[in-house]
């Protein structure tokens, strides 16, 4: 039977396989160095997949990726600031998806180029006073722009920085926080009327195969040295952020005046 049978009409096979080994890959680096993996995946499918259907089913694929991490280190999170994280997301997600899905194609592209060069080589953002307030303010900035560059997970993993929790505390608390922006992500989207039945076969392999790369990653990705991955991983992402950028140039020159 011809692959295409299970891909949606406009995704080829080479970019089907493209996401699959780039959910892999990302699943792994997520699963080494807890964080940096939605970042790449994200690049990946911004490189391979229209532009329109980048960020909901990046959302789908990190729901999945967080909620291994989040089922397996359930009993450290720290429920408060997910509750009010969340809170602040839902008003972020609603305020953030009726703009994107108006983006153009070169503004969206050009928008997630900028995106992981700040992310990359860009100054940290401040810390600032943990609390109620903070916690949903984060929770709605972060939902309101992962809504139009999809990997903003180190905007939260920013307020967690400063709360002096421990490392399992901080790290299940992420997933979970994680798992809140990126599930109301897809609900806002599926309202807006993205067809996810369409990608269901490919979405489905994305995911088994994020998972195998969480396990194999956990094993595997801590024996590189750090200093050496996360150098070379700027410089792919800095490539990929490039190519973004001449890809952004073609679509706003082909796009009506």
């Amino acid at each position: 039977m011809d692959i295409a049978f299970f891909l949606p009409e406009a995704v080829p096979a080479w970019a089907a396989v493209a996401a699959i080994v780039g959910a892999f890959c990302a699943a792994a680096l997520t699963a080494a160095f807890g964080i940096g993996g939605g970042l790449a995946l994200l690049a990946i499918m911004s490189a391979v997949f229209p532009a329109q259907a980048v960020i909901p089913i990046h959302g789908v694929a990190q729901i999945g990726s967080n909620a291994g991490r989040f089922i397996l280190q359930m009993k450290d999170t720290v429920w408060p600031i997910v509750l009010w994280f969340a809170a602040g997301g839902v008003l972020g997600a609603l305020a953030g998806g009726r703009l994107a899905v108006e983006m153009p194609v070169w503004a969206l592209r050009g928008g997630v180029g900028v995106f992981i060069l700040y992310t990359v080589w860009g100054p940290s953002l401040k810390g600032f006073s943990p609390g109620p307030v903070s916690f949903f303010s984060t929770g709605a900035v972060g939902s309101f722009l992962t809504m139009f560059f999809g990997a903003t997970g180190p905007i939260a993993a920013t307020m967690l920085s400063v709360t002096k929790l421990d490392r399992l505390k901080i790290v299940a608390t992420h997933a979970a926080c994680m798992v809140a922006q990126h599930g109301l992500k897809i609900l806002i989207f599926g309202a807006l009327g993205f067809a996810y039945g369409e990608w269901i076969w490919l979405l489905a392999a994305i995911l088994g195969f994020g998972f195998a790369g969480t396990w194999i990653g956990t094993r595997f990705l801590r024996r590189m040295p750090e200093a050496l991955f996360r150098q070379g991983f700027k410089w792919v992402l800095t490539i990929i952020a490039a190519y973004l950028f001449v890809a952004a140039g073609l679509e706003l020159a082909r796009s009506p005046t």
